[in-house]
């Protein structure tokens, strides 16, 4: 057993044994459908806190020869397929974790060489007649432990964070091309490969419209096609979770869903994990990453991107070309290069059929409004310190003031020619309300008495403010919003909250462009 040879099933050992975890062997079975075949070349990518790692500790435990792993897998699913016991255990796997390759190096440069200089030392320990001394090629290397065995038997591949270098060394142009030399030399037309998985945050890159490694098929964020499953935990999953832990599952998916894979709800499984073992859900993004490596982006000046960023805080979701993206982090030529990125990162989901991306969750929207409060575009900024204004006005039942930031805003974020209309309307009111986001939950059209209450803020379990029901009329006036809120009886939405409630209804006069604001007290929810 080595560290990149044959590297046993500890790893997997211990994600099977911990107080959490979800069975996602089934991805066993797909990549052993491609053993040995065209298609055995398969890239995977998804966001951190998504189960890469893991994923690929299952399957160097289910492969690797040098272990026996049957313990793991007898009471999961894969161990019902009938090909289980045809691939357990059979073969030598190479696992690199190009991570921890990156940290070993002095420069990127020097990343290739290193990973061939290891995974040498540890092929001739293995293999002494396959590699001769002095031997610095790899894939040469393999090739003779390949053509010398016999029976013939190739090695499994598997590549976790393999796209490190395009992240820590974004403008190293030059070391990302000879490691992108290296595993084309590795992996292309070479038959010691029984087959190949890589995973990491990016797809691979391309230059132009090909990719650099177009041997690979590609399961990503924008497109996860039949291993949408295995991004992230499923809808059934979590639900499972939820009444194991005695949790509330729509609160859960309020807090952590929002990814889609073709039918599927994909939800962040760290966060479901974290929020199972928590006291109460919260945003568990900053135990990974800080808000600092969003707003980079947000801050870059592209045409549109302001527009979009406010559209997305607001509810709504933005049209997007995900084909120009290079898969990198610095070839950016469009907002839709930035919003691409950023729905591999996992800040903003993608809808295939709508071709569309939007804020997936609670959890990412809190990351959204403290990257655009602390950034560098002074708009956005700005937008934020009016919303903290709209809220306070709201909060002192200051419905003269409301109506005017309301007016300031619907300006400010609305092109002339869609002022008057009915769906700008609802974007203001949600955009008016951003800086609710740290003491309240947001819930749009809330089913409550005899319809649908447009928009909801809920106190945050711990915050002692009351809770918001806001209803928006198109020319008929604040009072007919508020008579609307008592008639339909929409606080019987938030029975139960316990706290004071608050009636707002806003209205907009088309003929003079005003807004108009009312708020009253409704009693206990």
């Amino acid at each position: 057993m080595g560290i990149y040879l044959n590297p046993g099933n500890d790893a997997f050992r211990i994600s099977v044994n911990d107080d959490i975890y979800v069975d996602k062997s089934g991805l066993i079975s797909f990549v052993n459908s491609r053993i040995n075949k065209r298609k055995r070349f398969i890239c995977v990518s998804r966001p951190r806190r998504f189960g890469k790692s893991m994923a690929a500790e299952m399957l160097a435990a289910y492969y690797d020869r040098g272990c026996e792993s049957h313990e793991l897998f007898q009471e999961l699913n894969i161990a019902k397929d009938e090909e289980y016991r045809t691939h357990l255990n059979q073969y030598p796997v190479i696992y690199l974790n190009i991570q921890q390759f990156m940290r070993k190096v002095g420069t990127p440069d020097e990343l290739p060489r290193c990973v061939e200089r290891k995974v040498l030392q540890e092929l001739r320990e293995e293999f002494p007649d396959g590699v001769k001394e002095g031997e610095t090629s790899l894939s040469d290397a393999l090739s003779v432990i390949y053509s010398k065995s016999s029976p013939r038997q190739g090695f499994v591949f598997i590549v976790d964070e393999w796209d490190c270098i395009f992240r820590e060394a974004k403008e190293n142009v030059m070391a990302q091309r000879a490691y992108l030399d290296f595993l084309q030399d590795l992996f292309k037309d070479r038959i010691y490969v029984t087959v190949a998985y890589m995973t990491g945050i990016l797809p691979i890159k391309k230059y132009g419209t090909h990719s650099a490694l177009n041997i690979f098929d590609e399961f990503s964020m924008t497109s996860p096609d039949v291993l949408a499953p295995y991004v992230g935990f499923t809808e059934e999953e979590v639900r499972g979770l939820c009444n194991q832990f005695g949790k509330c599952f729509d609160d859960v998916k309020m807090w952590y869903d929002g990814y889609f894979g073709g039918d599927l709800h994909i939800y962040n499984p760290k966060s479901v994990v974290d929020g199972m073992q928590s006291l109460r859900l919260k945003s568990f993004w900053s135990s990974t990453e800080t808000y600092e490596a969003l707003q980079v982006y947000i801050d870059l000046n592209m045409d549109g991107l302001k527009e979009a960023i406010i559209a997305m805080l607001g509810g709504d979701a933005c049209p997007v070309d995900v084909g120009t993206f290079q898969n990198d982090m610095t070839s950016f030529k469009s907002r839709d290069d930035i919003l691409t990125l950023l729905v591999h990162l996992g800040y903003l989901a993608y809808d295939e059929d709508a071709r569309a991306v939007y804020i997936p969750n609670e959890e990412v929207r809190g990351e959204f409004f403290r990257a655009v409060k602390n950034g560098k575009r002074v708009e956005l900024v700005k937008m934020i310190e009016m919303s903290d204004r709209l809220l306070e006005a709201t909060l002192r039942m200051d419905g003269d003031e409301v109506g005017r930031l309301m007016e300031d805003i619907h300006d400010q974020i609305v092109a002339p020619n869609f002022y008057n209309n009915e769906q700008a309307l609802r974007s203001v009111i949600k955009i008016a309300y951003l800086s609710s986001v740290d003491d309240f939950i947001s819930i749009q059209e809330l089913p409550s008495g005899k319809g649908y209450a447009d928009v909801v803020f809920l106190p945050r379990p711990g915050v002692d403010k009351p809770a918001l029901v806001v209803e928006m009329k198109w020319d008929q006036g604040a009072d007919g919003a508020i008579e609307q809120i008592r008639d339909r009886r929409y606080p019987e939405g938030i029975k139960g909250f316990g706290g004071e409630v608050l009636l707002v209804g806003v209205s907009y006069n088309v003929k003079d462009k005003r807004h108009e604001c009312r708020i009253e007290r409704g009693g206990q929810g």
